[in-house]
């Protein structure tokens, strides 16, 4: 109910906004504040690091493998027998049993390690899906940002646009009266304030539609936003420097080689299920008359023994589950060098964005200028009769169309960026929201390590039982105080 309530406030203030703007309370909000709210509040990011928390576990009950298991049973019973006919009396009688056993594998032919190695590929994968989420989740938070910088730019321009068109429709109509103009031209003036009139409500609905995706990504609606500060610190200066660190750091890249480590170790344990397998097994057990209960008449035994395990004959079923494992690892391994090629696609395409947008702010500044510089003139011509009114509705609608592309082309050259940082693995809070408090994904599985029904002889059963399993290996990543070159 109470999430009900406020995804109605945040629906009625965003359009209340739009209408009460003008009298709310200055309340400047940077970028880094939507980012920080976001890491904080958004679902999707919060219910992806409880999902890796969950994966972290696997690695914990992979490792009980090599765990004593200690097992108490208990039992009492008790028995009457009536013999019907001359013979007198009933025979009753109760008993009680009690037993303790233990088992301690000591070699498993590398089943346990192989499972624990894929665990710890698969949470190696879960953390890189963790960073590409949370790297979508801040680029919807950016994009979301900056439209709605560019929709209340927007929205300014074409109050403008209204009022200076309304002047415009006074002086025709005034002209008009005194017989300097004609109806025509009246009728012009009235036809294009009419349409800017119509294309300021659409904007209003743009900047209601944009606030609401702002509310729903980051948690709160948008105040007095500031610019957004420059990328060009971890920006590259070419595509080649981009690529050398997204061929290292991309976390979609990553995900998929840890799934391919993931999957040689399950490799390994299928092959293993053909070794022998080693453990100790005791047990103590108990028994004797339960009512009245008399330890000292009770019996007990005890017993322990070195079990092997050879597996001698499965019909064909550990051969057919190695070559199925064999063919998932092949698909893994093809699924590095697609999520690569991806990888590539997208990068090449993000910094095509962003060279194309960099072209266009400079057109549209130059654009802006001359439009500026055109319709004043125009206006002042008009004046002494050398044009006409339909030239100064056409040069204020030039010069309106080019301020509105150059506010969207600035904020396509910061999605661009977004988008080059995303593919690189460098879109993290840590590079782009200074004083953000950071989640760390390994703290969890650090603090796993030594749990609960741990016990000291675990490490070295461990690298006994994994001479000839594949280990999950982290792999590097591009040193984050390394400096790269900025762009130009």
């Amino acid at each position: 109910m109470l999430n009900c309530r406020r995804g109605g406030l945040l629906a009625a203030v965003s359009s209340a906004a739009l209408v009460l703007g003008a009298f709310a309370p200055a309340s400047a909000e940077t970028l880094a504040d939507a980012i920080a709210l976001a890491y904080d509040t958004n679902p999707t990011l919060l219910a992806q690091r409880a999902s890796q928390r969950a994966l972290d576990e696997s690695a914990v009950q992979a490792r009980s493998g090599l765990r004593p298991s200690i097992t108490g049973t208990a039992q009492g019973n008790y028995s009457e027998s009536r013999t019907p006919g001359g013979t007198p009396g009933n025979v009753e009688s109760n008993s009680g049993n009690a037993s303790v056993s233990v088992n301690q594998p000591l070699l498993t032919g590398g089943r346990v390690a192989a499972s624990i190695s894929a665990a710890e590929a698969d949470i190696l994968a879960g953390q890189e899906n963790l960073r590409r989420v949370e790297a979508s989740i801040l680029s919807q938070v950016i994009q979301a940002y900056v439209d709605t910088r560019r929709d209340q730019e927007s929205l300014r321009i074409r109050q403008e646009n209204v009022r200076v068109l309304a002047r415009q429709l006074d002086e025709s109509k005034a002209r008009f009266e005194v017989g300097e103009i004609t109806r025509t031209d009246v009728a012009q003036s009235e036809a294009r304030y009419a349409a800017a009139v119509a294309q300021l409500s659409s904007a209003q609905a743009q900047l209601g539609n944009t606030r609401a995706t702002y509310a729903a990504v980051v948690g709160q609606n948008p105040g007095d936003l500031a610019p957004e500060p420059s990328l060009a610190d971890v920006l590259p200066a070419d595509i080649t420097q981009a690529l050398e660190i997204a061929q290292t750091a991309n976390p979609a890249v990553r995900a998929a080689q840890y799934t391919e480590q993931a999957s040689k170790a399950r490799l390994a344990g299928a092959r293993a299920e053909r070794m022998p397998s080693l453990s100790l097994r005791s047990t103590a057990g108990w028994s004797g008359t339960a009512d009245p209960m008399d330890t000292d008449t009770w019996s007990r035994s005890v017993t322990g023994a070195a079990v092997v395990t050879i597996p001698l004959f499965t019909g064909g079923l550990t051969n057919s589950r190695v070559r199925a494992q064999i063919e998932r690892n092949n698909v893994d391994r093809v699924g590095v060098e697609s999520a690569r090629r991806t990888m590539l696609q997208n990068l090449t395409q993000s910094w095509n964005q962003l060279i194309a947008a960099r072209a266009n702010i400079g057109s549209t500044e130059t654009q802006v200028k001359a439009a500026r510089i055109a319709a004043e003139g125009t206006r002042q011509e008009q004046q002494v009769g050398l044009r006409t009114t339909i030239d100064v509705l056409n040069a204020e609608q030039e010069l309106r169309s080019a301020e509105l592309a150059q506010v969207s082309a600035r904020r396509d050259e910061y999605v661009a960026s977004v988008g080059v940082l995303a593919q690189m693995g460098r879109l993290e809070a840590k590079y782009i929201a200074a004083g953000v408090p950071i989640y760390d994904a390994t703290k969890n599985s650090r603090s796993l390590r030594v749990t609960w029904g741990w016990v000291p002889w675990e490490e070295p059963l461990a690298l006994a039982d994994g001479i000839l399993t594949p280990k999950a290996r982290r792999l590097p990543l591009p040193a984050e105080d390394a400096p790269i070159p900025t762009a130009k």
